[in-house]
């Protein structure tokens, strides 16, 4: 055993999309596969090969204890999905369902709360990526309690979990997408498109995170940065920058490292989900959630808020149905708070998302009601155009941008940690 840890530390630690080298290796060891998805074969065994391979060298060297969590977490996420999927055969019931969805949250349990509890100190179960293999493996428990998916495959599933291009941050993809994509090779047409894109995605990938990101979050942030702390106060100009700096480096480093998963799953021949899609010109708060980190909001829609939904109306909560989808956002977005970890300004950022999303419709809820009250006046509807979008862009770019200085934690730093 010392002698493998000892072979582990010795290794390389490459992160996902780091750097050149890492890219160049990756690309080289993609070549048979893009050869061979040309002529309309999939080389399952050594693409599975290719995908452990590089999951190895990111927990290796300083990180190897991470490689063991990853082992064990896989282990223990195989026998729920499993053990439910034979149990779901023959039985349903809401305890043993509730019992599955919490044993395959708790390990993702661990990993957030031992910070707050530990005095900022990570937990040994913790490896990169253990949230979205989380989010995979629920969302397989509860498609199989509503009963749209009713068969897999050990090795379909492993697949599915260990995909590389997206083990670490994403996009989330759905088992079923993924096993349909995987058995069915695209025609060499179909793939023909998707190494278009992916050579796209990747150039645009490159510019967004090593050169945008790169701007942004090393020139900009950290002298902005400085100067905020050295003014303090509860709020002062330079701070300002930084929520500007903090947030477009945000975006740009995520949408860039998004990109180049999508276009390493294209090289591979699976079509995962993209995951942003021009954000900032969203006109709402509901419109930049169906464009921001998109994977993970439509994973909170469907496998949280509509299950909050369905289970407070069922059980008669509220009486105002405005009221029970007024407070699934809420609660929905404060799950979401807790998922990034448990701090105030984590929370506080999924609180304010969630009063966000009410305000919004209640918005839409009064300008329908104006609307008739002025159809039946005989005077035409509130204005809708170009304007109105522009302010709403403009409105919703500020809260937004106000939201990532709040979640950054920068604000934690300067009003409570910047003591003179």
């Amino acid at each position: 055993m010392q002698g493998l840890i000892q072979w582990l530390q010795s290794l390389p630690n490459w992160q996902p999309y780091g750097e050149p080298k890492y890219f160049a290796f990756l690309l080289a060891f993609l070549i048979p596969i893009v050869v061979a998805m040309f002529f309309g074969r999939r080389l399952k065994i050594y693409q599975s090969l290719v995908s452990l391979g590089f999951i190895v060298v990111m927990y290796t060297g300083a990180s190897y204890h991470q490689l063991f969590a990853l082992v064990a977490y896989v282990i223990w996420q195989t026998i729920i999905v499993f053990a439910y999927h034979a149990y779901r055969k023959k039985y349903d019931t809401f305890p043993i369902f509730a019992g599955a969805v919490f044993l395959a949250i708790l390990p993702l349990i661990f990993v957030k709360v031992t910070p707050a509890i530990n005095d900022g100190n990570m937990s040994l179960l913790g490896f990169l990526g253990i949230s979205y293999l989380t989010f995979r493996s629920v969302a397989m428990i509860m498609e199989m309690r509503d009963g749209v998916l009713t068969e897999i495959k050990l090795s379909t599933f492993l697949r599915f979990m260990l995909f590389m291009p997206t083990i670490s941050s994403g996009p989330i993809d759905r088992y079923r997408r993924f096993e349909e994509d995987y058995d069915n090779v695209p025609t060499r047409e179909e793939y023909l498109d998707l190494l278009e894109k992916a050579v796209w995605y990747l150039m645009l990938g490159f510019f967004y995170k090593y050169v945008l990101a790169y701007f942004f979050g090393t020139i900009l942030l950290a002298p902005l940065k400085v100067d905020a702390l050295a003014q303090g106060g509860f709020m002062n100009w330079p701070t300002v920058g930084v929520m500007y700096a903090y947030g477009f480096d945000l975006f740009f480093d995520f949408a860039g490292y998004s990109l180049f998963a999508v276009a390493i799953s294209y090289l591979m021949g699976i079509k995962i989900p993209m995951n942003f899609n021009q954000p900032f010109k969203a006109a709402s708060i509901k419109d930049f959630w169906n464009r921001w980190h998109i994977s993970l909001s439509f994973w909170f829609r469907d496998f949280v808020f509509m299950r909050l939904v369905f289970v407070l109306v069922k059980n008669k909560i509220f009486k105002n149905r405005n009221v029970t989808s007024g407070v699934a956002y809420i609660l929905n977005m404060l799950i979401m708070g807790f998922w990034h970890g448990v701090t105030w300004y984590y929370i506080s950022y999924g609180l304010l998302h969630g009063i966000a999303m009410v305000l919004n419709d209640a918005w839409l809820r009064k300008k329908k009601k104006v609307n008739k009250e002025r159809r039946l006046a005989g005077k035409g509807p509130l204005p809708s155009n170009k304007w109105t979008t522009a302010l709403g862009i403009i409105v919703t770019f500020q809260f937004v941008m106000f939201s990532f200085l709040l979640f950054s934690g920068f604000l934690n730093q300067l009003w409570f940690h910047n003591i003179k």
